[in-house]
């Protein structure tokens, strides 16, 4: 008989604008894959990648932790804070202890922003059509 190895793994889900971000939290080397690519290759911005490092940064995990992330929907930035806030919801599962530090860093915090609608018998959402006198 096989013994199976109980692997710990930790996740947390991101939201920003429209994109959403399942983050897996195992313990490793400090590996980032998102949709199964490097993070590098996924995100070659380097102030994405810095965005996305923030909550292993503030809690020095960054080489304790590997990140498996499927994101989806929104734009690259939206991608990019979303992935941010999955991270840190799994760091808080993982080690309670996080919580203060990512909670006054503003990680834990989901962003409200959205895009407003485009309303009827405007060009947009506050942009009105040019009013003519004659």
């Amino acid at each position: 008989m096989v013994k199976e190895k109980k692997i710990t793994q930790y996740q947390g889900t991101g939201r920003r604008k429209n994109a959403i971000a399942r983050v897996k939290l195992i313990p490793g080397k400090g590996q980032i894959l998102v949709n199964r690519k490097p993070l590098p290759e996924y995100f070659p911005q380097e102030v994405q990648q810095i965005i996305i490092k923030q909550p292993l940064e503030f809690t020095k995990t960054l080489d304790k932790f590997d990140i498996f992330a499927l994101v989806n929907g929104g734009g690259n930035s939206g991608q990019a804070e979303a992935l941010r806030h999955g991270i840190s919801r799994a760091l808080v599962q993982a080690d309670g202890s996080f919580s203060p530090i990512l909670k006054k860093a503003g990680l834990l915090t989901r962003d409200p922003r959205m895009k407003e609608r485009k309303k009827y018998g405007q060009k947009g959402a506050r942009k009105r059509f040019q009013w003519t006198k004659r």
